[in-house]
């Protein structure tokens, strides 16, 4: 199982952790990078969000080695076996916890931003973190948390080595992983954006959960081109399913491109916001979101369920028309394509323009001939099939319509230059037609 980025784990492991939302749990991310994970499983679970600030106590001629751990309130974890095979000093033993007592301050008033920490007496406490290397680490958190009073500990993790989680399977009542390879080296491997975790990003993601501050609020439709200048990760309830995205809107947005993405892809994908940043450079808004579910796409069959996709995505435009009067275009790759053509097919649609990006229209069907949006199939010259296929859709076609073939492209257009061609060939179509 590969991640996207913390974001998609913490969602992927959000699913998994859907029974315990009864328990009225309490989510503790331990820092830095089990935070944003974290955050995604506490707003999956609608539950309160903190962090778990654990110091390791390393016995002084072998740092690696821990004697113990302390955490907030006081908590001392202290493995006297080690202390005593060790043969360490008291006077050692005082040094090594003051200055990591100083350390542990110092990060949760970073962190926390001056706010107390959530009672965790008689709860159910789920700490997560983004992977396990050894286990040490999240195994001293399952003590402090219990030693703070917890009722029942949850350790939730996206990837962990066996061995490793065969260990922490006892120090906690509870043990979620949603991978355990045996070709385990390290976590970043696991991820294609494993970026390190900055401390202001910690602190902000706290701070909205505290704060009650979604980033999906509605704060109501806005009359026109938008005023500021929008960047945030919305929430959006589609035919009963709440789907995840990315809402950009450049301050005088005078439209909006919502993106359906394809077979095996997702709001994260790197072609498609190559092609939104590159919208959003000439003022163009973009809506960038999942229209499945983690759990659904685990079954490839759920992305060629095209009526299903594209009636999601027609919930979706109505959400977003809630919060911009804005024309709206579609952008879709893949299986995506047919199900923006499908959604921009039915009569009531009111979509201003359709580009598709290797895209399958052929998957719309019949209903490719209720399409009135000015429409663009862009195909890569060596990629045959697929060429073949949107040259039938656009004779069935009835609106304006083109079909653009980039020489020497591939599916992907992972060629040099290919997919600035696209974005450039995207940018020109929606600006004439939603905006010019």
């Amino acid at each position: 199982m590969l991640f996207t980025d913390r974001t998609d784990a913490g969602q992927r492991l959000a699913e998994a952790l859907r029974h315990l939302e009864g328990e009225d749990p309490i989510v503790l991310g331990l820092p830095r990078g089990g935070v944003p994970v974290a955050y995604q499983v506490a707003r999956a679970l609608g539950a309160p969000l903190d962090v778990i600030v654990v110091r390791k106590l390393g016995v002084p001629y072998q740092r690696e080695l821990g004697f113990g751990a302390i955490g907030e309130g006081g908590v001392r974890v202290i493995s006297d076996d080690i202390v005593r095979r060790g043969r360490l000093e008291q006077a050692d033993l005082a040094s090594v916890e003051q200055a990591e007592a100083a350390e542990l301050a110092r990060q949760a008033h970073r962190f926390r931003d001056g706010r107390p920490r959530l009672d965790l007496a008689g709860r159910t406490a789920i700490v997560v973190d983004d992977g396990i290397a050894t286990g040490a680490t999240a195994a001293a958190a399952c003590e402090v948390v219990r030693a703070q009073g917890a009722a029942r500990v949850v350790l939730a993790v996206p990837v962990a080595p066996p061995d490793a989680a065969q260990r922490l399977r006892e120090a906690a009542d509870e043990f979620v992983s949603l991978s355990t390879p045996y070709g385990f080296s390290a976590v970043g491997e696991w991820y294609q954006d494993f970026s390190q975790t900055p401390d202001d990003e910690v602190v902000s993601l706290l701070a909205r959960a505290a704060d009650g501050t979604a980033p999906d609020a509605d704060a109501g439709a806005a009359d026109g081109p938008v005023d500021a200048d929008v960047a945030e990760e919305v929430a959006i309830d589609a035919c009963g399913v709440r789907l995840t995205g990315d809402l950009n809107l450049p301050a005088g947005a005078k439209a909006i491109v919502m993106f359906a993405h394809g077979s095996g892809s997702s709001r994260h994908s790197p072609r498609n916001r190559h092609v939104a940043e590159a919208l959003n450079r000439t003022g163009l808004g973009t809506l960038l979101f999942d229209l499945l579910t983690p759990a659904e796409e685990a079954n490839r069959a759920n992305v060629f369920a095209i009526e299903t996709l594209a009636d999601r995505l027609t919930d979706a435009t109505e959400w977003l028309r809630g919060r911009a009067a804005v024309p709206i275009g579609y952008f879709g790759a893949s299986t995506g394509a047919a199900a923006a053509l499908r959604a921009a097919s039915s009569p009531d649609a009111d979509i201003g323009a359709v580009v598709s990006r290797g895209g399958r229209p052929d998957l719309a069907g019949p209903l490719l001939a209720g399409v009135r949006a000015p429409t663009l199939l862009i195909v890569g010259g060596n990629d045959p099939q697929v060429l073949d296929l949107n040259r039938e859709a656009e004779a069935a076609l009835r609106c304006e319509s083109h079909l653009e073939v980039i020489p020497g492209a591939t599916h992907l257009f992972e060629e040099p230059g290919a997919l600035d061609q696209v974005a450039e060939l995207a940018r020109d179509w929606f600006l004439g037609h939603l905006v010019g």
